[in-house]
């Protein structure tokens, strides 16, 4: 079976100005799962590849660079999922993880839970051998200062500019047909301490099922909660609709009864890709027939 990859980097209004460092970013993803993938590995080690790339890229707001909740501090959720078993491995306000989608998989491969939050995830990361980082690592200088500005001002979205929404995400198939979907993010600027939104949420931010597809969503977080978009997106496939039809169902679904924006990315059972979002722009890129990646903004 030809191996297949897709990643997202969020869909919210792409300025001009950020355009380029997004397709940097999406490219330099996949080129990590693709390398993996193209040489007979494994789907969840593609998975994990490409989503680590963008947890340390700053474009995104995932990993080093997340927006600030509104006591100043950083909380990460990850997620991933796999298909043949349906067991996801998830984390959530996790402060002193530098790549939290490694900590989900160490979840989903040593726990019996499927989902781990604040002081728990990280004990659990300490007995697992990870090395936590001081939370201070993953603030930039630029949410330091949109932080500021919303404290002083009325939060507004044009204080977050370099990038309002950008969790990231990514879906592999390798050549076993094995099939695995995982999603990161920062959450949203200014969100009261403790919030959880979608991504690290089975169902919600993300969905795998080797029968039918597996799905990463980004976007409002409590929009997607609402009509469990990435298990919708995987329903849609079961029913027999395509990739892309399944995609353009589900946005269309999150703005007319979830009342929110966003975007998706998929592969149905046989690898082939789907994608679809509702806002101005979507940062993703995926793995052509022919190897050569498509990247977009």
């Amino acid at each position: 079976m030809k191996p297949s990859l897709i990643v997202h980097g969020g869909a919210w209004n792409i300025p001009d100005v950020a355009v380029e460092d997004c397709r940097n970013g999406c490219r330099r993803a996949l080129e990590a799962g693709w390398a993996i993938l193209s040489e007979g590995g494994a789907a969840l080690d593609a998975v994990e590849a490409a989503i680590v790339v963008l947890e340390d890229d700053p474009t995104f707001d995932a990993g080093i660079g997340s927006h600030l909740n509104r006591d100043g501090k950083i909380e990460l959720d990850a997620i991933v999922m796999d298909g043949a078993t349906l067991k996801a491995g998830a984390v959530a306000a996790v402060e002193r993880i530098r790549n939290p989608i490694r900590l989900a998989r160490s979840v989903l491969e040593s726990s019996e839970h499927m989902m781990l939050v604040g002081e728990g995830a990280e004990q659990f990361a300490r007995e697992q051998g990870f090395t936590l980082c001081d939370p201070e690592e993953l603030v930039l200088d630029r949410e330091r200062m949109a932080w500021r500005r919303c404290r002083e001002d009325q939060h507004a979205a044009e204080f977050h500019v370099d990038h309002a929404m950008g969790t990231v995400g990514a879906v592999a198939m390798d050549s076993r047909g094995n099939l695995f979907a995982g999603t990161s993010t920062g959450g949203t600027c200014c969100k009261h301490a403790g919030r959880v939104g979608d991504s690290p949420l089975i169902g919600c931010g993300c969905y795998a099922d080797a029968e039918a597809g597996g799905v990463s969503c980004t976007g409002l977080g409590e929009a997607i909660m609402r009509i469990v978009m990435a298990k919708t997106a995987v329903e849609i496939l079961r029913a027999g609709k395509s990739p892309q039809a399944a995609a353009e169902a589900c946005t269309n679904l999150l703005l007319k009864r979830g009342h929110g924006t966003g975007g998706l990315i998929l592969l149905d059972k046989n690898g082939a890709p789907g994608f679809a979002f509702n806002t101005a722009r979507m940062a993703f890129g995926y793995a052509a027939l022919d190897g050569a990646f498509v990247v977009a903004p």
